[in-house]
């Protein structure tokens, strides 16, 4: 299966991207979803058995057109502007010629409806035609959708605009043979000022959408477009395009990172905030990871290009952003199934409300209901209710750190009751250091350290990590990962083995050593053993610090009325005591990976389970949770098994990730709410049901009403922004 994403043009409305999305889920060995705001397909298909072509072939039989892969434009001229103010002007005209008699204006002379009722007539004719002429893609997407059997509001706005065109003009060719008295019965204005704010309206609409992408559009342009390198002494530039992997580049202070890499010399402070959202430069040297767009504030490095283009960081989080954007939340259905039948269901009332109509009024009258129904309706309120919210959300998420890899988590996010924290490198900084060594032999420390760290080296266990400083040269021979317990290898000959006190079960070895393993755990150590040729060598405490804020974290779920549990892989009192002075009640220690997933399936048959690890290493348990939470370096993102990943180390954006669902959440069905009060408020007003009330409609206002609720959607949306 190949994957793509493709900008789609033609879509306007949700039964537009519904229509679309059902037509290519129809072909075999195709998987799509349509997003309405970005105007964007996402789309799987069987790449033996189909070509790109033929995706854009399925595409157009919908009635829609691929204009290629998707990416933000910004650079794209845009001249709907200038269009819309010329446009203006052939309106006013067009409504003093129709109108200026009414309120007492000067009429032109030889256009004068009683006097020269045919110039009157004609002249109205051929100001519309232009109009016609300017909403031209409107009418063939009516039309197209029609016959795809998809119509949409482009559908209704189509047949309302001709209704009134073909009536007026039919009236226009009997004035001009004699029946001067049906001057009174033209309604090329209405067709005019459809059109005219239709067009108006999707400009607002479009350029209101655009903030909604504002976030992922910062990351877009993040990338500077120029790197460095020193070339015979002299620093050079190249386009990006130019650079090659490990390729050795060069960041002078004030520069962005051109890719990702790893520094080979030199340090400094790296402005992140861009993909972590935090403020506080990082500092970096020789061998630490630099993320393409990062500015370094001080120090002059070279790095190795490792990532380039498609592969960058940057690249992928705008990828897992877009495709999240792009998927649809539980509560996007309710739209979807109303918006299938919506169009057409708005016909149906429109010509009952005609032909009712005839029953006790007048053809006209009956005919301005006709119409009135087919434009005040707006299926694109009801379709945007729920994907603004969440692009608007994603973005939000975004510029905190926050990759959300779905659009389901942000609508159940906020219904979780049990917050589930793995131990070391999520509630700790998995950042060790060797406290305390016990030497049991003969064997001096250095010399232990040595074997110690040949094993760990091999590891990417965040113990590892306080043995990082220690050099060695031995080789290991016969390397095992012991899951839960430790490693084991030959080295110079001896079998070793590092790890917990598991090791004496799976060894069959008496620990002679049980005290001083209590002295290490008081002080909320780890403890490594370490067993060279099945005698115990050396006891070895390491200590991990806890994360800034975790403790305020804690405090803020309890108040929330989260249960929040401890799970560790360390004995019971280094667990406890770890969790005891950070405010968690509930700890589950002794557990290897595999019984880490099977605690949270068991959590999960009457709880709502989050939880919090770090990447790969909780994989399966991260996977089997309701909503899966994963601290990440922000260089491996796209192996994350994750539902959501912060880029950063702040624990606070799991509270801020259920503050963001609980907010869009709200938003949507507000956005829901209003949708349908308006349609259906707006079809009873326009079938003329109320004007015993004295309410009532011209096609005129129907289309403005039309863009004002597709805008009062966009606008509550945006409100998320804040």
């Amino acid at each position: 299966m190949k994957n793509i994403s493709l900008k789609i043009g033609g879509m306007t409305c949700s039964a537009c991207s519904s229509g679309l999305e059902k037509h290519l889920n129809k072909q075999d060995g195709v998987e799509a979803t349509v997003n309405l705001v970005l105007a964007q397909a996402t789309i799987n298909y069987d790449d033996k058995k189909y070509k790109l072509s033929d995706i854009e072939s399925f595409i157009k039989e919908a009635g829609f057109v691929s204009l290629g892969e998707y990416k933000f434009d910004d650079n794209k001229k845009d001249n709907r502007k200038q269009m819309l103010f010329a446009f203006l002007f052939v309106l006013i005209l067009l409504m003093y010629i129709s109108m200026s008699h009414m309120i007492g204006l000067p009429v032109i002379p030889f256009l004068h409806m009683v006097n020269h009722p045919d110039n009157y007539a004609l002249c109205l004719f051929g100001l519309t035609i232009l109009f016609l002429i300017y909403g031209l893609d409107i009418i063939v997407s009516g039309f197209k959708n029609l016959f795809h059997k998809h119509p949409n509001m482009d559908t209704l706005v189509t047949m309302g605009v001709l209704a009134s065109f073909i009536y007026s003009t039919i009236n226009t060719i009997l004035i001009i043979n004699g029946n001067s008295d049906l001057v009174e019965h033209l309604y090329f204005e209405s067709s005019a000022m459809i059109i005219y704010f239709i067009k108006l309206g999707r400009y607002i609409d479009s350029r209101s959408k655009e903030k909604t992408t504002e976030a992922i559009k910062e990351l877009v342009t993040i990338t500077p477009e120029k790197a460095y390198k020193e070339y015979d002494g002299k620093v050079i530039s190249l386009t990006l395009d130019e650079v090659k992997k490990g390729d050795i580049l060069v960041c002078r202070t004030g520069d962005k990172i051109a890719v990702d890499g790893k520094i080979t010399s030199g340090t400094g402070h790296f402005d992140e905030s861009f993909i972590t959202g935090e403020s506080t430069p990082v500092k970096k040297g020789i061998g630490d990871t630099v993320v393409a767009g990062s500015i370094n504030l001080d120090g002059y490095v070279n790095y190795s290009a490792e990532r380039i283009g498609k592969d960058s960081t940057v690249s992928e989080i705008v990828r897992l952003v877009l495709d999240a954007s792009s998927t649809k939340a539980p509560i996007a259905r309710i739209a979807d199934k109303i918006s299938a039948i919506f169009v057409p269901g708005v016909i149906l009332i429109a010509l009952l409300t005609f032909l009712i109509s005839l029953l006790f009024m007048n053809f006209e009258n009956s005919f301005i209901s006709f119409v009135n129904v087919l434009v005040v309706a707006c299926p694109c309120a009801l379709g945007l209710a729920t994907p603004l919210a969440i692009v608007v959300s994603e973005g939000k998420c975004a510029r905190k750190g926050i990759i959300v890899k779905s659009s389901e988590i942000l609508e159940i996010a906020k219904d979780i009751d049990t917050v589930v924290f793995d131990k070391t490198g999520t509630l700790t900084y998995g950042n060790l250091n060797i406290s305390k060594i016990y030497n049991y032999s003969k064997i001096d420390e250095e010399e232990i350290l040595k074997i110690v760290k040949t094993l760990e080296k091999k590891s990417n266990h965040p113990i590892s990590g306080a043995f990082e400083s220690i050099k060695t040269d031995y080789l290991v021979e016969d390397f095992k990962t012991l899951s839960g317990i430790g490693l084991s290898g030959i080295v110079n000959n001896k079998k070793v083995y590092v790890g917990n006190n598991k090791l004496f079960d799976k060894l069959n070895i008496k620990n002679k050593h049980s005290k001083d393993e209590d002295i290490l755990v008081n002080d909320m150590n780890s403890i490594v053993y370490v067993i060279i040729d099945n005698e115990i060598v050396a006891l070895i405490g390491v200590k991990d610090i806890v994360r800034n804020s975790v403790k305020e974290v804690i405090k803020r779920l309890k108040n929330l009325n989260k249960d929040v549990i401890m799970l560790s892989g360390d004995n019971d009192k280094v667990a406890k005591s770890i969790a005891e002075s950070i405010g968690i009640d509930k700890v589950v220690s002794n557990v290897l990976p595999k019984d880490k997933e099977k605690y949270i399936k068991e959590e999960l048959k009457d709880k709502k389970v989050m939880m919090v690890g770090d990447g790969i290493n909780d994989a399966p348990s991260l996977a089997s949770s309701l909503v899966g939470v994963s601290i990440n370096s922000g260089t491996d993102i796209a192996m994350d098994t994750a539902d959501v990943i912060l880029m950063n180390d702040n624990l606070q954006n799991v509270i801020t990730l259920v503050e963001i669902s609980k907010k869009t959440i709200k938003i949507i069905k507000e956005n829901l709410f209003w949708a349908f009060f308006y349609n259906i408020f707006m079809i009873i007003v326009a079938t003329g049901l109320l004007k015993n009330f004295g309410v009532s409609m011209s096609p005129m206002y129907g289309s403005i009403f039309m863009t004002i609720s597709s805008l009062t959607v966009v606008f509550n949306s945006l409100r998320l922004r804040k």
